[in-house]
């Protein structure tokens, strides 16, 4: 939840090129970033691994007019549609994107090699069909923005009462660093994404890096049984909402259009 998915990029600037916004080229490059290859396979039309630029263009070429995301967890297929074999790839990967209007979808298959901090990262995109029906639990922009403003208000008073440590000056720290960050960097999606898209992104990061604080550190105030599963009950439907409000940005645009 604190790095962008390779879906979420792989959505966005899909988006953007499919919107003229950005050339293929350049979407390509954004998505890449600084893994070293990204290949897709299973495209239709084609016998072998293709690079970004073509599959990108022959998606389109086959009907795609969005890129929608999902982020899948256990008992919660956000953002798929079927069929079960699709569901179970995405939900290994944690992620995937489905085409809007070819009824095809792509999962990403990491591959890392060479010797720490010279590690080369691989990323096999496997395309295969999906049903042409609505993604599962993917909510509204204007949803995503309350359900996110009531979700980092209940969590932080709970965790709060808790006294875990996810939520005293340290995690503040890391919130205020993290929302410096990204005002400075501002690309938190690609052109031709709406204002409130990127507003909603960036809350649902934020949400998602309170989530991790919390439960990367450890036990806490939170010493007894007891206390700890409150804890986990107060992040699982706050992490669920920071997944929907993610799932629901990166798919603005496919949805407006």
């Amino acid at each position: 939840m604190l790095t962008e998915p390779r879906s979420g990029l792989l959505a966005a600037w899909g988006n953007a090129l499919l919107g003229g916004f950005v050339s293929p080229d350049d979407a390509a490059l954004a998505i890449v970033g600084d893994d070293a290859v990204h290949r897709v396979t299973g495209l239709p039309g084609e016998t072998g691994p293709v690079g970004l630029t073509l599959a990108l263009g022959r998606l389109r070429v086959l009907g795609a007019t969005g890129f929608r995301v999902a982020l899948p967890a256990p008992g919660h297929p956000l953002g798929l549609s079927g069929p079960p074999e699709f569901n179970a790839r995405a939900l290994d990967a944690e992620e995937a994107v489905v085409c809007a209007g070819a009824a095809l979808g792509l999962v990403p298959e990491v591959e890392e090699t060479g010797p720490a901090g010279d590690v080369r990262v691989e990323v096999r995109w496997a395309c295969s069909q999906v049903r042409d029906a609505p993604p599962a639990d993917v909510p509204s922009l204007g949803e995503a923005e309350r359900e996110l403003a009531e979700a980092l208000r209940d969590a932080t008073a709970v965790l709060a009462r808790l006294d875990v440590a996810g939520s005293g000056p340290q995690a503040a720290a890391a919130l205020d660093a993290y929302r410096a960050r990204a005002e400075a960097t501002a690309d938190v999606l690609a052109p031709g994404y709406p204002p409130r898209a990127v507003r909603v992104l960036g809350m649902a990061r934020r949400v998602g890096l309170m989530v991790s604080l919390a439960y990367e550190s450890g036990h806490g105030g939170a010493v007894s049984a007891s206390e700890m599963a409150a804890r986990g009950e107060a992040l699982r439907p706050v992490e669920r909402v920071a997944r929907r409000a993610m799932v629901a940005a990166y798919g603005a645009v496919a949805e407006r259009g």
